[in-house]
């Protein structure tokens, strides 16, 4: 429930202009979600939410790219409970998640992750696309997310 909560904040914050905690909380508790003050402000925390000025003037939450060694157990975290597959053609990876709507958060977090050989990502609902320098880079990439998943059944 925390990972799908915690990536329904980020697509909150990617599709509104998010302002205050009180404004995510209502948000949530509209998208079916009961969670307290206490929680969003930890969400917030974890997730490394910042406020940023926007054109208009006003403050927003962004998500901020991290260096720091948590990063990777977020994403793995994200990655092990939205993705449901992950292959490539040529220089393209694509990644399917479970959920609808999570493809997003799981996009912003390997966006975090900084890997060698992606120069891009988008994703949509349910799907995340990554251009790839070249397809060598595309099939190691596709390993590596493949281990991930066959090193977390394995336990």
């Amino acid at each position: 429930m925390k990972t799908r909560r915690q990536c329904k904040i980020l697509e909150l914050i990617q599709e509104r202009d998010i302002e205050t905690q009180e404004d995510l909380l209502k948000y949530l508790c509209e998208g079916g979600y009961n969670v307290t003050q206490a929680t969003v402000s930890r969400d917030i925390k974890e997730l490394r939410l910042v406020k940023t000025l926007d054109k208009n003037g006003k403050y927003k939450y962004v998500s901020t790219k991290s260096d720091t060694p948590t990063a990777p157990s977020q994403f793995l975290s994200m990655f092990l409970n939205s993705v449901s597959s992950v292959d490539y053609a040529l220089n393209t990876v694509c990644i399917k998640c479970h959920f609808g709507g999570t493809a997003q958060a799981v996009c912003a977090s390997i966006d975090t992750m900084q890997w060698d050989g992606i120069v891009g990502t988008i994703a949509g609902e349910d799907t995340i696309f990554i251009l790839c320098r070249t397809e060598n880079a595309a099939a190691t990439l596709v390993g590596e997310l493949r281990k991930l998943f066959n090193n977390s059944t394995a336990k």
